[in-house]
């Protein structure tokens, strides 16, 4: 069973060394995925999962997350704007709280807001077509949430150096 931690610094804690971390981006229909480097510092981009029962969905991510090596995952977590939780942030925790018992590997959450947005700005400014942005804009949008962790996971390793 893994833990899931409400901390960035306990979820450094029970990351394995030279681990790439997966990066999610859970979405009703699709789920984003990214992945890191294993010093930590650049998420890139992996795929797009199509959505199907709860099930089959953890069993495609964490196949992933073997054949990946990955050390941890990283959740994106929609607040409202306001900061506050609405349904999609209970959906996510749910998914978090369902997919722990099947897998060691550590959960953290980080807040996704506005990384669709950045994501579409990006794929934009690329000029990327309105089709292939519909097919790239999930694991895109993954790959923001997993930078912003692992820039702050880089701020704890300077603050401790």
């Amino acid at each position: 069973m893994s833990v899931i931690c409400t901390d960035i610094r306990d979820f450094r804690a029970e990351l394995r060394p030279l681990a790439p971390l997966l990066g999610l981006d859970l979405g009703t229909k699709t789920i984003g995925v990214a992945i890191s480097d294993r010093f930590l510092t650049v998420a890139t981009p992996l795929l797009t999962v199509k959505r199907k029962k709860f099930g089959l969905d953890a069993t495609r991510l964490l196949d992933l997350a073997t054949e990946r090596d990955v050390g941890g995952l990283v959740l994106g977590l929609p607040r409202n704007m306001d900061g506050s939780e609405g349904p999609r942030c209970q959906a996510t925790r749910a998914f978090a709280r369902n997919l722990s018992p099947l897998t060691d590997l550590p959960i953290f959450f980080w807040d996704e807001r506005l990384s669709t947005v950045a994501a579409e700005r990006a794929l934009l400014e690329a000029d990327t077509s309105r089709q292939r942005r519909t097919e790239v804009i999930n694991h895109v949008a993954a790959g923001y949430i997993l930078q912003g962790a692992l820039d702050r996971l880089s701020h704890l390793s300077d603050e401790t150096s």
